[in-house]
């Protein structure tokens, strides 16, 4: 059988965008029930150096638009970065899931071996095709963000386990 980067990225993708949705509400109930400030856990982190949950959310949200369309040959939408609540990075998974939902299968199963470049132009670029870059960059930084607001939401008191973080599949 031959390899698709289809099927290896938009519904790897989707899988762990709705568990991560699903975590975000567990969390959210968590607070209420145990009448923690949202803003204690949105802003909680593993480590001070290491970024707050809002913004791990965030940045797995990125990774999965900016793989998908640079795959497809798109472009990505950019947010303003401004979520500030639950309620937000439910938003943001949402238009997330909708923007790789409207890229056509065949632009993404035509883009494996598509060039794309990150940070063009400069002395950091590193040039990949698109299955290379989703498979070595791109899926590994969305799954250490998704994994890095689970194991945040984790230890905060969050009853939340690895049936969890996998989602449906």
């Amino acid at each position: 059988m031959a390899f698709s980067i289809y099927t290896a990225s938009v519904p790897v993708f989707k899988q762990y965008l709705d568990s991560l949705g699903a975590i975000l509400r567990k969390a959210e109930a968590h607070a209420e029930a145990a009448k923690i400030d949202p803003e204690v856990l949105l802003q909680a982190r593993l480590f001070p150096d290491m970024f707050p949950l809002v913004r791990q959310v965030q940045i797995a949200a990125h990774f999965a638009r900016d793989s998908t369309a640079r795959i497809a040959g798109a472009e990505a939408p950019e947010y303003d970065g401004r979520e500030r609540s639950f309620a937000d990075l439910h938003e943001l998974i949402a238009k997330t899931l909708a923007f790789i939902d409207g890229l056509p299968k065949s632009a993404i199963e035509g883009g494996a071996d598509r060039k794309t470049a990150t940070h063009p132009g400069t002395p950091q670029e590193k040039t990949f095709t698109g299955q290379s870059y989703l498979l070595s960059y791109g899926m590994p930084q969305f799954f250490f963000h998704v994994a890095t607001a689970y194991a945040i939401l984790r230890h905060n008191g969050v009853v939340i386990g690895k049936r969890d973080f996998l989602g449906q599949y």
